[in-house]
């Protein structure tokens, strides 16, 4: 469950995030735990599951102490943290750094697919079809999923089919390979370096061989993609063979996503996203991640609620416009929240609760999406944080990632000019700021 499905996610995991974090100008795309399992056409599923990486692997320059000086060094520290000495020779037998690893992790996009592209491909009919054959499949195990955990299987076969289609893509990579490379070299080292004992344990606890702990360049693992950290603390053996075996038991991968989201927070039979109508004149300033208020208190602001909503009043909501004011509008609650500790892609979890209506034939988008707004692209998004600085705004880091500092700092600029103060980057807005410069 981890630009794939954070539990590691599920890298929900890379990092279980503050609310909503990471909306980039266009689909606030999710982590690199694994990409979004590819998507199979419509008329047929794929064959093969889509590359992730670079189809030419660029040389790579290795850090200055050997792989072999690196290994020896964490082989002393597993072996004291009671890994067995066989078991980790094992594990890293053969194991050589994978360049096209490193190409990944270092790999940023300059363009990414605005949020309706990013909610067409992950709501195909395809998926929405295979979701609801799926359910009527397994749904003596859902229902005993259900009593168990308190968590509805719509979203949850949802999450299935977000992080791997449903079990066909999982990744094909060597987990060890993939995070020994990371720990060596990665941008994250200390984080990867903790994914790998995790993923030692997990092979001393006998659940897999090494041999068959497959999985995404970024060590997200099995059906519902969890990161070695995540998999120690939540999966569980719900088909009672004696093994947490979410690569090849359906059972054992639900159960345990069920169990993530329960430790999430979430609530049954609660929606994760509403879509609501926003009254004329409606300040979009309060369309802030960290604004949470009673559905009562939006209603009363002016804000309609579609039928699904009723029944909410007390719950507590935030406000999301995921392509800013000209788009469709969403009060999102507690669940929403429980989605993003399995990803913290505003995008992903609004795509886990609308793909989970359409099993249940809602979830259909009302209203049209800003389809003639250019994304910004990442040096765009750079440029617009600096401008931002420049301007006497804090954006934070000029990242070009559209978090909470810079969502402010756009409607504080957003507001001084009269305009609908959303924290939604545009190409206007920049115009506007390069004006200004």
């Amino acid at each position: 469950m981890f630009d794939a499905p954070a539990p590691g996610l599920i890298i929900r995991s890379l990092a279980v995030a503050s609310a909503f974090t990471v909306l980039s100008s266009c689909a606030d795309a999710p982590a690199p735990k694994p990409a979004t399992a590819p998507l199979p056409q419509a008329s047929q599923p794929a064959s093969k599951p889509v590359a992730t990486s670079p189809q030419a692997t660029p040389s790579v320059a290795m850090p200055a102490v050997s792989f072999d000086a690196w290994r020896d060094g964490f082989r002393r520290e597993a072996l004291a943290q009671g890994i067995e000495p066989a078991l980790f020779d094992r594990a890293f037998a053969g194991i050589t750094p994978d360049a096209s690893v490193i190409a990944a992790d270092r790999s940023q996009p300059e363009f990414t697919r605005p949020v309706w592209e990013y909610l067409e491909g992950a709501i195909s009919p395809y998926r929405v079809r295979k979701g609801q054959a799926l359910m009527t499949q397994n749904a003596a195990t859902l229902s005993a999923i259900e009593q168990r955990f308190g968590v509805d299987r719509e979203p949850l076969v949802a999450i299935w089919g977000m992080e791997s289609s449903f079990g066909q893509f999982m990744g094909d990579k060597s987990v060890i390979r993939s995070l020994a490379t990371l720990a060596y070299e990665g941008r994250r080292p200390a984080f990867a370096h903790a994914q790998l004992l995790a993923a030692l344990q997990i092979l001393q606890h006998g659940d897999i061989q090494p041999g068959n702990m497959l999985g995404s360049w970024a060590g997200a693992m099995g059906q519902t993609q969890f990161i070695p950290t995540t998999y120690n603390s939540h999966a569980v053996d719900f088909d009672g063979d004696g093994r947490r075996d979410i690569w090849n038991s359906t059972a054992d991968a639900l159960a345990s996503a069920a169990h993530y989201l329960q430790a999430s927070g979430w609530r049954k039979g609660q929606p994760a996203a509403v879509q609501v109508q926003l009254p004329p004149g409606f300040d979009y300033a309060h369309a802030d991640a960290d604004i949470r208020k009673p559905v009562s208190q939006w209603q009363a602001m002016g804000v309609r609620l579609d039928p699904q909503g009723s029944g909410l009043s007390g719950e507590s909501a935030s406000l999301l416009l995921p392509a800013g004011h000209r788009g469709p509008a969403f009060l999102v609650l507690d669940n929403f929240r429980a989605i993003l500790k399995y990803n913290n892609s505003s995008s992903y979890a609004l795509a886990v609760s609308l793909l989970g209506q359409r099993f249940d034939g809602g979830g259909q988008i009302l209203g049209n999406w800003p389809k003639d707004e250019r994304p910004l692209s990442r040096s765009e998004r750079v440029e617009l944080q600096e401008s931002l600085a420049a301007a006497g705004y804090d954006p934070g880091a000029a990242d070009g990632i559209i978090g909470a500092n810079t969502r402010k700092a756009i409607r504080g600029y957003q507001q001084r000019l009269g305009w609908p103060a959303d924290g939604y980057p545009t190409q206007n807005l920049l115009k506007k700021l390069r004006a200004g410069r």
